[in-house]
Formats: C-alpha cells, sequence, structure tokens
C-alpha cells in the first residue's frame, strides 16, 4: 500500500510482511502486579519490549511501525502514574533519539501534544526534525492521541484550508489532514494483554487492517511473539472487499 493510497477507494499492493504495523501495548500494569511490584515497574520494563520490537521490525523489513504510548483517555489515570509515565516519556525521548538516529529510524510523534511541558515538546520537535530524512524504518509515538481527535482537527484543517463546498469534498480531501497522513494504512494491528477493542486508536486508518490480539503482556512481547503475529499475518486473506475466487485468480 503506497503512501495516501486508500483501502476503500482502491485495492492495496500487499505482500507476506506488513509494511505497516501498528500496536496498542497493553499489560504493564499487570504484568507488575503478577510480581508484586508497583506498576510503574511495568512501564519501566514495557519500554524494553519497546527497542526490541523495533529491532526486530527492522530486522524483518517493516517500513512503518506506529505505537500507541499514551491516550487521550489515559490522563484519567491516578495524577503519580501519569506524572511517570510523562518523565519515562521524557527519559525515552531523552536516550533514544540518537540510537534512533544512528540505526537510520525516522521518528515521528502525532497526537495533541501542546498538553505537554514545554521540555517534553522540546525533545519532540529536535527528535523529528533530527531523524527527519532517515528511511529504515519510520517510527510513530502515538502521544496524547485518540482517533476521534484525529478525525475531528483533519476536518477541521480541511474546512478552513478548502476553498471548494463542503458538498464537494471527497475522501482524500479530508485523508490529507489527518496525523498519519505520511504513512499507508497499517496492514497489521496488534494488542496485547488479552484485551480485544482498538481503544480509539486510528480509527480511520484500521479500516481494512488485519486485527490481532494475544493474551500474552506487553513486558513478555519478544521476538517469538512477534514472529507468532507476523505468522498469523500470512496466513489471512485480504479481499478488501472482493471474493476469494477473485483473489486466487
Amino acid at each position: 500500500m503506497s503512501q495516501g493510497t486508500s483501502s476503500t477507494r482502491e485495492i492495496p499492493e500487499t505482500g507476506p510482511i506488513p509494511k505497516h504495523i501498528a500496536i496498542i501495548m497493553d499489560g504493564n500494569g499487570r504484568w507488575a502486579r503478577k510480581r508484586y511490584m508497583p506498576r510503574m515497574a511495568g512501564h519501566k520494563q514495557g519500554v524494553e519490549t519497546v527497542r526490541s520490537v523495533i529491532k526486530a521490525c527492522s530486522e524483518h523489513g517493516v517500513e512503518y511501525l506506529t505505537l500507541f504510548a499514551f491516550s487521550s483517555e489515559n490522563w484519567r489515570r491516578p495524577t503519580d502514574e501519569v506524572s511517570f509515565l510523562m518523565q519515562l516519556f521524557t527519559g525515552a525521548l531523552e536516550q533514544e533519539i540518537t540510537k534512533l538516529h544512528e540505526n537510520g529510524i525516522r521518528f515521528k510523534v502525532i497526537g495533541d501534544i501542546s498538553k505537554f511541558e514545554s521540555k517534553i515538546i522540546q525533545f519532540i520537535q529536535k527528535g523529528e526534525q533530527l531523524t527527519a530524512h532517515n528511511s529504515k524504518l519510520t517510527l510513530t509515538i502515538a502521544a496524547n492521541y485518540g482517533g476521534r481527535w484525529d478525525i475531528m482537527q483533519a476536518m477541521r484543517r480541511m474546512i478552513e484550508k478548502s476553498t471548494d463546498s463542503p458538498l464537494h469534498l471527497e475522501e482524500e480531501n479530508l485523508a490529507r489532514y489527518l496525523s498519519m497522513n505520511y504513512a499507508p494504512e497499517p496492514d497489521l494491528f496488534i494488542r496485547t494483554g488479552g484485551e480485544c477493542r482498538i481503544s480509539n486508536f486510528l480509527l480511520w486508518q484500521l479500516a481494512y487492517t488485519e486485527l490481532y490480539f494475544t493474551d500474552t503482556l506487553w513486558p513478555d512481547f519478544d521476538e517469538s511473539e512477534f514472529d507468532l503475529a507476523i505468522q498469523s499475518y500470512q496466513q489471512r486473506e485480504r479481499r478488501f472487499g472482493q471474493t476469494s475466487e477473485q483473489i486466487q485468480q
């Protein structure tokens, strides 16, 4: 699926390896609780899993990896946990951006980052600028992101900038203002932790994405678990509205 291609407007090209993987990293708190540790320990261990999944994507030839780090609804969590997550995010930005750059990885953040402290915003902007021309893998972090927010902000921008009547606007007019307009739609969506929902993540972009749910908690999502997700994807028949007979022809 090429950049900007809509799976509801044309049938994209697909292959055995997903070009774009999107992940909800769920289960950090439960992983820690099972070990009689504070929830924060689970979040910290989850960062290690992020590193290993980035490595696995690079080795498999995945071109885009999008991780749901903090949703617009996560502000409802206990204040001390939110504070720790912000500290963890700041630390990860400070420590990892240079490594990403050295490995040819482009770094992007989607979401309403205006709600974050200025230090986090500065790290995000510097990271995006530093890695802007890298092409091995595009790592996108969804932070203070929500699928409905994304559609609404795209609609507002579209109406603001468009000279056409709203009656004449098409899907592609809106799509260019979505947060991930630089990437193809995800081929594979993974959610760890046993929950089977998409939780307001990439609502527009997941229209024809293959969904994979696993009970494995995010800190335990190692390379073998990643391979299982890829194998599951390879067994899917991606029809995009067609019949099996059409695909086989």
